[in-house]
């Protein structure tokens, strides 16, 4: 997972941001890979207090896909509590490598 530097908030991601991160996930409608993805990242942010899951549709979001250089889906974002993106992975995370990211960010 690579780090990325930027900030989102609330505004940008149309969501609460969670208390300590958030697992941010871009998907696409016909993408088989984001559901695994949601499943994985919506199991690791039940085990975690604190964390949330944003599943954010880039098709329906694109300024903000050409603003973060998404170019595929499933991308992940793992934000800290302050919004700053700690993380990026893009396609099926292991639930092991979205906790480890997790503990990077908290």
């Amino acid at each position: 997972m690579r780090v990325d530097g930027s900030v989102l908030d609330a505004a940008r991601l149309g969501a609460e941001l969670g208390e300590k991160a958030t697992l941010v996930q871009f998907s696409t409608a016909f993408c088989q890979p984001c559901r695994a993805t949601r499943r994985v990242l919506v199991e690791v942010a039940r085990m975690v207090d604190g964390v949330a899951h944003v599943e954010i549709d880039a098709e329906a979001h694109l300024t903000l896909v050409r603003e973060l250089g998404i170019s595929r889906t499933p991308t992940v974002l793992v934000l800290d509590a302050a919004g700053r993106i700690v993380s990026r992975a893009v396609g099926q995370p292991r639930t092991v490598d979205v906790v480890a990211a997790l503990g990077r960010a908290i």
